[in-house]
């Protein structure tokens, strides 16, 4: 029997109506912005009001399918709770050790994304602290060193849990990468930005010529204005941060577009 907490039933049911939607709308931004394999890889959330379980779309379903009712629960042993369809098992196998693992990971999103993939592949796949874009998520990366083949077996996972501590941005080499949140806007926001700037990062090393690093100092002050400057004023407005305020302008988009996505 799954552990839940004390809620009130109809915020619950409304705060997993959120999720659903929400995650169900990453998938499609994720087909939009070139972050997808079409039905490979795996993007997940933990259910509101639980402990061991979380959604994930049903394998073969395409990503730009997916609807906020064909949302599997699936529990942390790799068994389905509700919902019709068959489960990745590298979605258990690598999601639910993580989500398990701390309330920051609540979201996780695992993709091949081509920029970022392309950088796991290089002998050294450490970011490059090139620009403002690097140093902004540079502290937040691990890195696994260790490829070890498909991720069918929950020890992997695990393995990846230790490697990824609390960090939220995990480096896989010779794979692709994982992202986290504790929220799918936080996490979406995260996906979409490291995608961005590992194609700026290899377009500057492509060129061939020196590049211009950042000295730890000028790294260590963009991290502090990040964490400890406001973006904007807020004024007459809720004061939303900066990922809630970009997953609400593409949420928008889409509602115009494929509004069936909350279906």
């Amino acid at each position: 029997m799954s552990n839940t907490m004390t809620t009130e039933p109809t915020d619950l049911a409304e705060r997993r109506r959120s999720v659903r939607e929400d995650l169900a709308a990453a998938h499609r931004l994720a087909v939009w912005h070139d972050l997808t394999e079409g039905i490979y890889n795996h993007l997940t959330a933990m259910v509101p009001g639980t402990i061991d379980q979380f959604y994930v779309p049903p394998f073969g379903l395409h990503w730009s399918e997916v609807r906020a009712s064909e949302l599997l629960t699936v529990d942390f042993g790799g068994r389905i709770i509700a919902g019709e369809g068959i489960l990745q098992r590298s979605a258990y196998c690598i999601h639910a050790p993580i989500h398990a693992a701390n309330p920051k990971h609540a979201v996780a999103l695992h993709t091949h994304m081509a920029y970022a993939s392309a950088l796991v592949r290089l002998e050294d796949q450490r970011l490059q602290p090139l620009g403002q874009t690097e140093a902004l998520l540079i502290d937040q990366i691990a890195y696994d060193e260790h490829y070890d083949g498909l991720a069918r077996d929950p020890a992997e996972g695990e393995r990846l849990v230790q490697v990824l501590g609390d960090k939220t941005i995990l480096f896989m080499a010779n794979h692709g990468v994982l992202v986290t949140g504790r929220t799918v806007a936080e996490a979406y926001d995260r996906l979409y930005s490291l995608e961005r700037y590992a194609r700026v990062h290899l377009h500057a090393l492509w060129t061939g010529r020196p590049t211009r690093s950042l000295s730890p100092q000028q790294v260590a002050k963009v991290q502090d204005q990040i964490r400890n400057t406001a973006m904007h004023d807020g004024r007459n407005h809720p004061n939303k941060p900066a990922f809630q305020l970009h997953f609400d302008a593409l949420r928008r988009l889409l509602d115009k577009r494929e509004p069936d996505y909350t279906s």
